[in-house]
């Protein structure tokens, strides 16, 4: 089974998410900061990660640079899921090996989950 680490502190969003993941067969983790999602990493490398950039304690851009460098996680898959939808975002999300971004208010959770099955499967 494929596992997803969920770093999202909107508990509304963290439900819909891990059960739709769940229910497309995906085992799902939730870290709810940085710090958490750090934690979590160490102890165990998912498939992919989906990533929010607002997070209390240590943001999603300092996370993913954490994850790069002190990690060693070059090779991790992430996609960015939040509200930010500025093309700088976009851009140093990409420039940070962001596989996708996806703007909330512009994806529905299935066709979120849909193109993570694409993504986890390639």
């Amino acid at each position: 089974m494929k596992t997803i680490l969920l770093v999202e502190d909107d508990p509304f969003v963290v439900d819909i998410y891990t059960t739709k993941l769940e229910s497309a067969g995906f085992s799902v983790g939730v870290a709810e900061d940085g710090e958490e999602a750090l934690r979590k990493l160490k102890e165990k490398k998912p498939d992919l990660m989906i990533l929010d950039i607002v997070l209390p304690n240590i943001d999603g851009w300092e996370l993913l640079k954490m994850i790069r460098s002190e990690l060693g996680m070059e090779d991790l898959k992430v996609v960015v899921l939040s509200n930010l939808s500025q093309k700088e975002e976009v851009q140093k999300g990409l420039a940070l090996g962001v596989i996708r971004h996806f703007v909330k208010a512009s994806f529905t959770p299935s066709e979120v989950v849909e193109e993570i099955k694409k993504i986890v499967n390639e």
